[in-house]
């Protein structure tokens, strides 16, 4: 069983009592990311309990082999999109995909998620174009949070004054 099948295992049975669950669990070298949501959220402070308990968790179970260390974290508000179950968490969203240097042709689409099916999503770009993606293709997808857009300082509607040099 691979390592991060295992963390999963262990940070599962961890969260299953609590509100909050498990989003998803990266290994790269000797850094163990673990994501974790609520469906309010999750704070700072509630993040550093969460990473203790995880840490004293793995300490005690020893899943790891080797030296690493554990960052633990919230998807913030631009996920990443890696499973079936986050793109299907993610329909009417804008999101963005990159796609593997075998996809001929565009291989970087942004636009609204309209559909997500076994094993492919349909995409819909600016001008309602529809893509049909693969899955199995995209390598690297994000949900993409959009600012709204202030008014540049001065520029709120405010009305110029006007001077009447009356004398």
């Amino acid at each position: 069983m691979s390592i991060v099948r295992k963390v999963t295992d262990i940070v599962s049975d961890l969260l299953r009592s609590t509100e909050y669950q498990l989003y998803d669990v990266e290994q790269n070298a000797g850094i163990v990311k673990i994501t974790v949501d609520s469906s309010t959220g999750v704070t700072l402070d509630q993040l550093a309990v969460i990473n203790r308990k995880i840490s004293h968790a793995l300490d005690e179970k020893d899943p790891i082999p080797n030296k690493y260390t554990l960052e633990v974290s919230s998807p913030g508000l631009e996920r990443k999109l890696r499973k079936r179950e986050h793109f299907l968490a993610a329909v009417n969203e804008r999101i963005t995909v990159k796609l593997g240097p075998h996809v001929e042709g565009e291989r970087r689409f942004g636009g609204i998620l309209k559909e997500v099916s076994a094993d492919s999503l349909i995409l819909e770009v600016e001008n309602t174009e529809k893509h049909e993606i693969k899955i199995e293709d995209i390598t690297q997808a994000k949900t993409v949070f959009e600012w709204e857009k202030n008014p540049k300082p001065g520029k709120q509607g405010v009305e110029p004054k006007v001077s009447s040099n009356s004398k």
